[in-house]
């Protein structure tokens, strides 16, 4: 199932995304979920064309972790070994924003990178999390672009700002609750021209890798979202631009670039 986040005359609710199709084309319908979708919940039946309503970031993590380094052939074009144990940093709440939202050049930055990625969404309080249950614990996956101000990571060693700038952190367009991950196509395409394309199973560690050692060291809530790294060929973003992260079984992210007001 897919779950969108959406806003209407005002309101913000989630839908289950029903039809055929992508955010651009139409055809496709939200039937609003009472309550919210992360414990039991039922479809309304009210239904409302996509094209309708704004897609907005489909969580509102309290938190978003990130993993450095988790495909080789990144490492390797960075100019970095694999680490020996996962890499993880903060991307804050503001750092999130949805489809169709735009990302903002930061001031302090002359080198903006995309970064496809795909990220889990947890979809129940869990701490040390056994391998086995890794599953019980994710509610879906969802595509995002780890937007990466590249000088500023360089230069400042600690990842917090080159990382965790507002609006470096698109999310969606919706979650996918029924997917297997372990071997999924992930790209990015800069103005439709396409910049990274890998596969999910090229992962140094795997998902349930991920979740089991963030979750030995702090809680993780419902709609926490783990970016699980990205693969080669990340490069510049520069004002004006049209960044687009498709995957495979879930759909497109797209963003366009602007200058900070």
């Amino acid at each position: 199932m897919r779950i969108a986040r959406f806003s209407i005359d005002g309101n913000v609710a989630f839908g289950a995304v029903e039809g055929e199709g992508t955010v651009e084309s139409g055809g496709l319908v939200l039937d609003i979920i009472k309550g919210i979708p992360y414990t039991d919940f039922e479809l309304s039946g009210t239904k409302v064309p996509l094209s309708k309503v704004r897609l907005l970031p489909p969580v509102l993590p309290n938190k978003v972790v990130g993993i450095g380094r988790n495909y080789a052939e990144h490492a390797a074009e960075l100019g970095n070994e694999v680490p020996d144990v996962p890499v993880a940093f903060f991307k804050p709440t503001t750092s999130v924003i949805g489809p169709g939202d735009a990302i903002e050049y930061p001031s302090f930055s002359d080198e903006l990178h995309h970064e496809a990625e795909l990220a889990v969404v947890i979809g129940r309080m869990c701490r040390e999390v056994p391998r086995e249950r890794v599953k019980d614990v994710v509610f879906g996956y969802t595509c995002a672009n780890d937007v990466t101000a590249r000088d500023a990571q360089r230069r400042e060693k600690q990842w917090a700002r080159a990382k965790g700038f507002d609006t470096s952190c698109p999310l969606g367009p919706w979650v996918e609750t029924d997917l297997d991950p372990s071997d999924l196509t992930i790209q990015a395409t800069v103005n439709c021209e396409q910049r990274q394309l890998g596969r999910t199973s090229d992962m140094i560690r795997s998902i349930e890798d991920l979740v089991v050692h963030i979750s030995e060291a702090m809680t993780l809530l419902p709609g926490d979202v783990i970016l699980t790294g990205t693969p080669a060929g990340v490069g510049p973003l520069n004002v004006g631009d049209e960044v687009a992260v498709t995957i495979e079984g879930i759909g497109t992210l797209t963003n366009r670039v602007i200058k900070r007001g």
